[in-house]
């Protein structure tokens, strides 16, 4: 009787169809730690030019790695660094902007 054979899923940390993708999974860990870093230097005030940044080019990269995205897990942990890079933007732009005291 033949029956149904189901991938393992929960030895792959990223990739749950078996697959590599190390384009996704790059653009994974670039927003994560993009995310990071602009939702912590958000925290100071004078470290604004720092957070806007890293936020902008989160965002970007998150967007991008949520367009070409191929599996549930890296999905989950780009909105999670896709969250923390705009927290951490628009509070930047709140503190002086992505060229607050640069110009001027």
């Amino acid at each position: 009787m033949a029956q149904a054979l189901r991938p393992n899923t929960v030895g792959g940390l990223f990739a749950t169809d078996g697959k590599p993708h190390p384009l996704q999974d790059t653009l994974l860990a670039v927003t994560l730690v993009l995310g990071i870093v602009s939702f912590v230097t958000a925290m100071f005030h004078s470290l604004h030019l720092l957070s806007s940044w890293a936020g902008l080019v989160g965002i970007v990269t998150g967007a991008y790695g949520q367009w070409i995205s191929e599996t549930t897990r890296e999905r989950f942990g780009l909105i999670l660094g896709l969250g923390a890079a705009a927290i951490g933007f628009f509070l930047g732009m709140a503190h002086g902007g992505l060229f607050g005291g640069v110009f001027g």
